[in-house]
């Protein structure tokens, strides 16, 4: 199975992680893992003031320090992941590599706040679930 981690270094994510540890039938070195990540563009005045070379370290810096803990994780338990990071919006970024790459399974963790802050603020997994043909496991 190829399977899709989207991962944000955040509590979810380990929730995420641990999730994954309990359950043989997704956590096999036999299934093809790719951890990604997205990095939110920083804004035009702030990318022009510090330059192209500056803004480009610092989103590879920020990409790592979210995908090297999780890598470590995984080769601990003997799965040696792809990982893969895009700037941009995360529920769109998310949602396209899970189509374009042909997974077949997407899992991620979900911060789970309920529908009235969905409504106000927007969800990572609501866009993700609203743009993604494929199939979603949302850990809580």
């Amino acid at each position: 199975m190829k399977i899709l981690l989207a991962v944000d270094g955040s509590p979810y994510t380990k929730k995420m992680l641990a999730y994954l540890t309990t359950h043989d039938e997704l956590f096999t070195p036999g299934n093809d893992y790719t951890v990604f990540t997205v990095q939110p563009v920083l804004p035009p005045r702030a990318r022009a003031a510090v330059g192209k070379e500056i803004v480009d370290k610092y989103y590879a810096e920020e990409a790592e320090k979210v995908l090297a803990p999780v890598s470590k994780f995984l080769l601990r338990h003997g799965i040696d992941a792809k990982s893969s990071w895009k700037i941009g919006h995360a529920g769109e970024s998310i949602a396209k590599l899970a189509d374009s790459g042909k997974f077949d399974l997407l899992i991620m963790g979900s911060h789970g706040h309920g529908t009235l802050v969905n409504l106000v603020m927007g969800s990572v997994a609501t866009q993700v679930l609203a743009n993604c043909r494929v199939p979603v496991l949302l850990v809580r």
